[in-house]
């Protein structure tokens, strides 16, 4: 029995792309801190299709030693997609940040990202059909105003997974490693990163997309050749694309 593994699973893209791998019959890892979240949904997949496994995992991310438990904890698991979609954001000039709220981020974002990747890679790279999805950003190709350090990590989320794509391509590695690279998408992510009680996207965004519509677009990912799958921030249209960062062998 196979298992696909989404972290970050408990709202938005996360738990909106596990309803759409449910519905292709994919046994599912569901990651995230909020476990009454995270139960709520796996009551919703089992109804949805019973014959569908899913398994909670309540974890945060942000701790160091946490990420490499949770890694260890899935070893008697049969893995065949990960999906790194955990994280978060944050509006303000680098001069404003809260350390605190920078170094979480950070770890998350990026550290969290790295470890649960070179894992996977390490124990899987040699398996046919296997896949990593990691979740970026369209802000991981452009920088935005009082969103620079948010767009640092995302960057750096895009750099490494473009690299790891080409470089498991170039070793003839059974594995594919992909970016999906949202831009804005009604989720809790602006309320998050705003620390405010809610945001209402309409009316305050001039386009974004649903997070059912990003878990579409993570399916077109999963089922293409292609390595980015990019929303254009003028048209809000999918692009899947080659890798986008140079790369020298």
């Amino acid at each position: 029995m196979k298992y696909t593994v989404i972290t970050g699973a408990s709202s938005g893209i996360g738990y909106a792309t596990a309803l759409a791998f449910a519905k292709r019959g994919k046994n599912l890892i569901l990651a995230a801190r909020r476990e009454d979240r995270l139960e709520e949904l796996k009551n919703k997949l089992t109804k949805t299709n019973q014959n569908v496994d899913v398994v909670v995992k309540p974890v945060d991310l942000s701790i160091p030693e946490d990420v490499h438990a949770f890694y260890e904890s899935l070893d008697k698991y049969d893995l065949e997609t990960w999906i790194n979609n955990a994280g978060f954001g944050n509006f303000d000039s680098v001069a404003e940040h809260d350390l605190d709220k920078m170094k979480t981020m950070l770890r998350l974002n990026m550290e969290a990202v790295t470890i649960l990747s070179s894992l996977y890679v390490k124990d899987y790279e040699n398996v046919e059909g296997t896949q990593l999805i990691n979740v970026s950003s369209a802000a991981g190709y452009i920088m935005i105003d009082n969103f620079v350090t948010y767009a640092a990590t995302k960057f750096y989320v895009s750099a490494f997974t473009e690299g790891l794509a080409q470089e498991l391509k170039g070793r003839g590695s059974k594995m594919q490693a992909k970016v999906l690279a949202p831009a804005v998408t009604e989720t809790e992510f602006e309320q998050k990163s705003l620390d405010v009680e809610a945001f209402e996207y309409k009316g305050n965004a001039a386009k974004y997309n649903t997070a059912e519509e990003m878990a579409e677009f993570m399916l077109e990912l999963y089922d293409s050749d292609k390595i980015v799958g990019i929303v254009d921030e003028t048209t809000y249209e999918f692009q899947l694309k080659d890798p986008m960062f140079p790369f020298r062998q």
